[in-house]
């Protein structure tokens, strides 16, 4: 039964979720240690986190069982990608449960900055009434600056303009139509935003290109006064600049939601800044947005489990539950082909690898494709690789891997060839498949064949000549060692020429009997190659589902 480690507080909604899928170990256990977390990682195959859990490459290293990461929120800065890809595992995200929740913080804070509600409300409190000191500003006809439209940067922009504020946006990959029916003005440079606005507002990731994003020179640039808030990531508005232009006065105000340190340490220069308004994260904190991340964090994880379904992964290709039925024969497919290759050039090194896709193989997901057949190239060479991390791993051996789609048929309806270059030559093989189910060998190097692929296979080359399939099957038979199937491939129509047979075994020949082969004087090479078995499930991402 697949075990679902959850360390962080999740809402109970998403644990009734979780357990009622049925077929799942559900385990909490929060307020672990790095090395507690480690330990039970190891006997993991999901974990469910917030931002409380941080998943270093100390802790993924080595760690065979885990397959899923689903982070319940949007940010994944707690989360080592590279070392999660590296660990072969998928990260996901939950990046619509708190969409509304974090955008109404921004313009509950923006309201907030505007009118001086904080110290307002703290100089009741003091019993007195000031109301000409805390005199603020209104909204409408005020221009507000956007820094990353995705889902919150949109609700943001969107209630933006139902306030009747003028809103220029910047994203580097939101099309101009979409920002034409959200009624905003587009900008492709940062630089071309600052000097305009009244507010700013980011809600981008924080990554090493948004680190500091709005910093001292871009608050210069500013019009004197503006008000800057912060609801996305610590860091992308550096705090030290911001303190030092909220007390000369450059910034008006800011409101910060999230800090580079959670919670800010005693000597941050953010303590005792003038217009300063900060609360404690509270972006994705009301009840809807804790219910709703906490049950789409539970449903992305049960569903890949019991069906593969890969949803908001942020480390590889996502695939639906419906795409990946479609798909998971030919991950098989690409599997098995990268397993016939490896065993076949055995210690040649690899040098790259072109993937043709043809008909109905052409319209899947051919990157998913790949990563299963580059998982099967290096099964034998790199311990715990799958599809998550294949591509990465054969990248850092020096291994290209190129792909070219043909919708058009060829003589089979769907296709998929690989051609690998070695430091010894170039092997090609292909395959297709039959019906949903049943793999086919159609190609091994100039051979044309119809073979099964799966089991053991015995390849020996050959010159065509008589004699030599009675002679294979009578010592196969002193063997006691069965011939389920056996395909041959000529390079040319007339005997003599050289050729390929493939037979099907259901033992594994002995050392002898292959000596024997590999002596007969028609025979110019012999192996065996052992494949999975017909529907046995794939290492990692690559398991049948149940």
């Amino acid at each position: 039964m697949p075990r679902v480690l959850i360390t962080d507080n999740l809402s109970p909604a998403g644990l009734e979720k979780l357990e009622a899928a049925g077929g799942i170990e559900v385990v909490v256990k929060s307020g672990l240690t790095p090395e507690q977390l480690r330990e039970e990682l190891k006997s993991a195959d999901g974990i469910i986190i917030r931002s409380g859990t941080k998943l270093t490459p100390a802790a993924l290293e080595g760690q065979t069982r885990l397959k899923a990461v689903a982070r319940a929120g949007v940010g994944v800065d707690n989360i080592d990608l590279p070392a999660a890809t590296k660990a072969g595992v998928v990260v996901m995200n939950t990046p619509s449960g708190n969409t509304v929740s974090t955008a109404e913080q921004a313009l509950a804070l923006m309201f907030a900055l505007s009118r001086n509600t904080a110290p307002a409300a703290q100089s009741m409190n003091e019993g007195k009434w000031d109301r000409k000191k805390y005199t603020g500003t209104q909204l409408a006809g005020k221009t507000i600056g956007v820094v990353g439209l995705g889902r919150i940067g949109q609700a943001v922009a969107r209630r933006c303009v139902a306030l009747e504020m003028d809103v220029i946006g910047y994203d580097p990959f939101l099309s101009s139509d979409r920002a034409k029916e959200l009624g905003v003005e587009l900008v492709r440079d940062v630089d071309q935003l600052v000097p305009r606005v009244d507010y700013l507002t980011v809600h981008t990731p924080l990554t090493d290109e948004t680190r500091g994003l709005i910093n001292a020179e871009r608050m210069k640039a500013m019009k004197k006064g503006v008000r800057l808030i912060n609801c996305a990531r610590g860091g992308i508005i550096d705090e030290a600049a911001l303190a030092a232009a909220l007390r000369d006065g450059t910034v008006g105000g800011a409101a910060l939601d999230v800090f580079v340190e959670e919670p800010p340490p005693a000597d941050s220069p953010l303590h005792g800044c003038p217009n300063l308004l900060m609360t404690p994260h509270l972006g994705a904190s009301t009840e809807e947005a804790q219910e709703l991340v906490a049950l789409e964090a539970a449903e992305i994880m049960s569903n890949f489990l019991k069906t593969g379904e890969i949803r908001h992964a942020v480390n590889m290709v996502p695939v639906s539950g419906s795409e990946m039925a479609e798909v998971r024969p030919y991950l098989d497919l690409g599997y098995r082909l990268g397993v016939l290759l490896s065993q076949i050039t055995g210690s040649a090194g690899v040098n790259g690898v072109k993937l043709a896709f043809r008909g109905d193989a052409a319209k899947k997901k051919t990157s998913l494709v790949a990563g299963a057949f580059a998982a099967g190239l290096l099964a034998d060479a790199v311990e715990d690789v799958n599809l998550v991390n294949a591509a990465a791993v054969a990248r850092d051996r020096g291994i290209t891997i190129e792909e070219t789609k043909s919708e058009s048929a060829g003589d089979f309806s769907t296709s998929v060839s690989a051609t690998l270059t070695t430091d010894a030559g170039e092997h090609v093989v292909a395959g297709t498949l039959f019906g949903s189910g049943y793999l086919r060998l159609i190609r091994l190097d100039g051979f044309h064949l119809d073979a099964f692929l799966d089991g053991i296979l015995l390849i020996y080359r050959h010159r065509d000549v008589p004699g030599l399939i009675g002679f294979i099957g009578n010592l196969m038979g002193e063997e006691g060692t069965n011939i389920a199937d056996m395909s041959l491939g000529r390079s040319q129509d007339e005997p003599g020429g050289d050729s390929v047979a493939v037979l099907h075994l259901d033992q594994c020949p002995s050392d002898a009997a292959m000596q024997q082969i590999a002596d007969h004087p028609e025979v110019t090479g012999v192996r065996v190659v052992r494949l999975p078995g017909r529907g046995e499930a794939l290492p990692g991402v690559l398991a049948k589902a149940d």
